[in-house]
This record gives structure tokens, sequence and C-alpha cells, in this order.
């Protein structure tokens, strides 16, 4: 196999994706894949022209990719824009394939980044941001759980924990990225929690239906992103908000806590509370010390020291920051938020735009644009 080869054609290959139409998100991860089919095939059977055997592999990709989002998207257009309540009929195809994604040759996290990619319709750049990961360490992690799973047979689906973990990933991409799938994760998790008897199951419905319930009020009518604390509660969805914590109260009455579980009971209090000021932060930080001590997860930390900054002060909150890794995504936002809270109006300016230049989105970049703005404009002079 000439690696030197496949290299040299790739960023023509590329281009002439882009030029047909492809655009280069998308483009790039059908030349991906192209260049594994290559690796596969090649060595047996070289190509006479080889820049036009990728081209024709990497477009034929991209079709089927094309395809498939389209028939997800359709999928999607199925299931109303809020979910409503009672179980989901016990088959679902897509559910199946969640499962047969998760196989039992791979490890856990190449599990969910395939099944992200191959089923939930998700970018590499996606699943990177979702991981904390660089986007090329995920392509190569995808790209090992596609020749993994290329020649075992599908006979042994996956475990529950495994697809509860995408369910999740594919519903916070839906609730706050790019592609719209929170609806459908939802759709996936009531039918899961209609077969499985499990609270964790139970728990990632709780917590996915109180996040959903505040989905109309996130975004002001320009698009602009309106924060926790400013939202308007009165658009909140009370009805999905009961059936959430009703959900949440019997799993967590089985005492067999987990970190969906503990997550919910967050969202919950939050969703309690009928003003920002009137929020529970004691209770909120014990629950992020569960969450901590189940996970270990550092945005779970992050989180916590927003949560700290509330209960005991910001200049707590910093304190508790400190001990994180600066380079945690909206590490640098939280830190703006709480020395405003602390009165430096200076350094949170200063940090607010910093921030503003990590966004991973457009939204997020505006908002923490404006935040370091209006900063400015009260500074004194």
């Amino acid at each position: 196999m000439n690696e030197a080869l496949l290299r040299s054609l790739t960023p023509n290959v590329l281009g002439i994706l882009v030029r047909r139409g492809a655009d280069f998100a998308a483009a790039e991860d059908a030349v991906q894949d192209a260049l594994i089919e290559a690796v596969r095939v090649w060595p047996a059977d070289p190509p006479r022209d080889a820049k036009g055997w990728l081209v024709t592999v990497a477009w034929r990709k991209f079709l089927d990719a094309t395809r498939a989002d389209t028939a997800r998207r359709r999928r999607e257009d199925l299931v109303e824009e809020e979910p409503a309540p009672g179980p989901a009929p016990a088959a679902d195809d897509t559910l199946q394939l969640y499962f047969l994604c998760a196989h039992p040759s791979l490890t856990p996290s190449s599990a969910v980044a395939l099944t992200l990619r191959a089923v939930g319709g998700l970018t590499t750049r996606q699943i990177a941001q979702a991981y904390l990961v660089p986007e090329a360490t995920m392509a190569q992690r995808i790209s090992r759980a596609k020749r993994t799973v290329s020649s075992v047979r599908f006979d042994q689906p996956g475990d529950v924990a495994t697809v509860l973990r995408v369910l999740y990933l594919v519903f916070n991409e839906g609730y706050s990225g790019d592609v719209d799938l929170a609806a459908e994760a939802i759709r996936l998790t009531r039918q899961l929690a209609a077969v499985i008897d499990h609270p964790e199951v139970a728990g990632l419905l709780a917590l996915m239906l109180l996040h959903h319930a505040r989905r109309a009020a996130r975004t002001a009518p320009d698009g602009s992103l309106v924060p926790l604390a400013d939202q308007d509660r009165g658009r909140w969805d009370t009805t999905s908000i009961a059936e959430g914590v009703e959900i949440l109260q019997a799993a967590l009455a089985r005492d067999r806590l987990g970190e969906f579980q503990a997550q919910a009971a967050i969202a919950a209090l939050h969703a309690d509370a009928p003003a920002a000021e009137e929020t529970d932060w004691v209770q909120i930080v014990e629950w992020y010390d569960e969450l901590a001590g189940l996970t270990d997860n550092p945005v779970v930390r992050l989180n916590r020291a927003v949560a700290v900054g509330e209960a005991d002060g910001p200049r707590a909150g910093l304190a508790a920051l400190a001990a994180l890794d600066d380079s945690l995504p909206r590490h640098t936002a939280v830190a703006a938020y709480l020395h405003e809270r602390d009165g430096d109006l200076t350094t949170a300016a200063r940090l607010y735009a910093e921030a503003a230049q990590k966004a991973p989105n457009l939204a997020e970049r505006d908002h923490l644009t404006r935040q370091a703005a209006r900063l400015n404009t009260r500074r004194p002079r």
C-alpha cells in the first residue's frame, strides 16, 4: 500500500467532491471512508487509476451518507417537536441499530463514536467536541471502530449503558448544537424505557424531558441565547416538567443512583424554582458532589464551580475553578461570569472576549461578545 500516494491524492479528491456540491465536512468524511476502503481493497486489487477510484468511491460514500441523513430527517419530521407522554411502540429499527453499533468487540467510547457517526448523523467535528478531543483523534477512533466491525457478525448487541451514552450525546447535540436531534433522542429513550426497567434509563428520560421543557425560552426572537437566569419561566413546558419529575422520583426511590438520575435531579431543582433567585443552589452543589463522585468528569466539576459561586459566593466559585484545567471548554466563560459576580468588571470583560473567540458555535460567540461589550460600557473611564 502506497500511503504517500494516498496522502498526495486526498486534497485533490476532497476538492473534486466540494466542486460537485458536497459541503466540506461531509466531503471530508466521505474521503476518509474512501481511504479506509482503499487500505482494505488495494493490496489485493490495486486500481489502474488511483485518483479516479478514490473519487468514485468517495462520491458514492457521500451519496450514501446524504441518503441516510435524508431518511433520518424524514423520521424526525414525523415526530412532534414536543414529545407526547407515554411509551413509544415496542419495536423500532433505529433503536435496534443503536444496539447493534454498540458491539461487544468495541470499547464503549469507540462504540459511542461509531453510533453517533453512523446512526445519529453527527459529524466527526461534533462528536469530537462532545468528547473534548481533537477532531483528528476522533476521526482515527471512528476509523478504527469501522475496521473492527467490518469483519464481525452483528449478532451480539451492545449493552444498555453504551446505548444510553449515545442517546445522551445525541440529545445534547440536538438541544444545543447544529443538528436538531433532541425530539428523536427523547422518542428512542421513551421506547427504551418501555422495554427495559432500569432506573438509569428512567433517569435519562427524566433529564431529557426537564431540559427539553426549557427549550422555547432558551433563545430570543432574534436567535440570541438567553441564559437560564434570564429565561421567561412562563414559557417553560410545565407538562414535560411534571412528567420528568414524576419519572425521576420513581427512579430515585429505587436507591440505585446513577449519573443520569443525578443530572436530572439538578435539572429538577432548576425547574422547581419560580424565579432564578429562588434556586436552591446549596442542594444543587450537593448533587454535583454526588455526580462528580460517580463520573469524575471535568465538565461536571466546571459546572459545580458555577453552583458553588452561587451558593457560597463568587470567590468560592473562583477557588473551585482554579483547581481545574483552564483548557476545558467554557472554562474562560465561567471565569468571566464569576469575576463579574465578584465586581471585577475589567477582568470579566477581557475574559468574556477571550471566551467568545473559543466558542463552539456562532450563537454562543455572539452571546459572549455582547457580554463583553455590556461590561465595557459600564466600566468607569
